[in-house]
This record gives structure tokens, C-alpha cells and sequence, in this order.
């Protein structure tokens, strides 16, 4: 799934909007994220998962072609673990317990499971 394709999920499922609209929000939610992330901060999306970042320190290791020793700098890395709910709608398939499924097109009698990434 790409950035567009979520654009358009979006946009077929929000009434009173245009495409360049939802774009600009979902631009702003992406650099809003890679924002808290490059000031070293956590992320907790609820129902979703936890962004963290973690400082690697720098270590030894081999060249896997030569075998020759190499210092492996110190960095910092992005992990992703999903919350319970999220576990539970991938492992299961379950898509009704999906939070981001919008109420409102339950109830106008929208088809949420083909357009849903959580559903397949």
C-alpha cells in the first residue's frame, strides 16, 4: 500500500471533500509523524501499535565477504510493535474490531471490508 492508495481510501470514504484536500492531511499527518520521530520522540497510535526509537551503540562486526572486522557505528532505529487489537485483527481476519472503521458508513450501508487494509 502506497501513500495514494491511502489517499484515495480517504477520500471514497469522506463525503464533503476533495482528493487535494485529504491529500494535504494525510501529508500532514505523515510529517507530523516523521516530525515527533526526528525530535526523538515515541508515538502510541491507540488501536494501532507504539513507534519507538532505539539507540543502538556502535559494536564490532565482519565484513561478510572478507570476514574482516568492522565497527559497526552507533545509530538509532525505528521499531514498530502493533497493539492487541491490531494483533488480533491480522492474525484473525477480523475486521469489525478495527477502530478506524468510520460509524457513520456503517450505518449509510458502505461496504467498509473491500476498501479496509485490516479486512484482507
Amino acid at each position: 500500500m502506497t501513500k495514494a492508495d491511502i489517499v484515495d481510501l480517504v477520500f471514497e470514504k469522506m463525503q464533503d471533500v476533495n482528493k487535494k484536500q485529504v491529500t494535504d492531511w494525510i501529508e500532514i499527518v505523515f510529517g507530523t509523524l516523521k516530525d515527533t520521530l526526528a525530535n526523538g520522540e515515541d508515538i502510541k497510535i491507540s488501536g494501532f501499535g507504539n513507534f519507538k526509537l532505539r539507540s543502538k551503540k556502535s559494536r564490532m562486526g565482519r565484513n561478510p565477504r572478507t570476514g574482516e572486522p568492522v565497527e559497526i557505528t552507533s545509530r538509532k532505529v525505528l521499531t514498530f510493535r502493533p497493539s492487541d487489537i491490531l494483533r488480533e485483527i491480522i492474525n484473525n481476519g477480523d475486521a469489525s474490531k478495527n477502530p478506524f472503521i468510520m460509524e457513520n458508513q456503517n450505518q449509510q450501508g458502505h461496504d467498509n471490508s473491500s476498501n479496509n487494509p485490516f479486512s484482507q
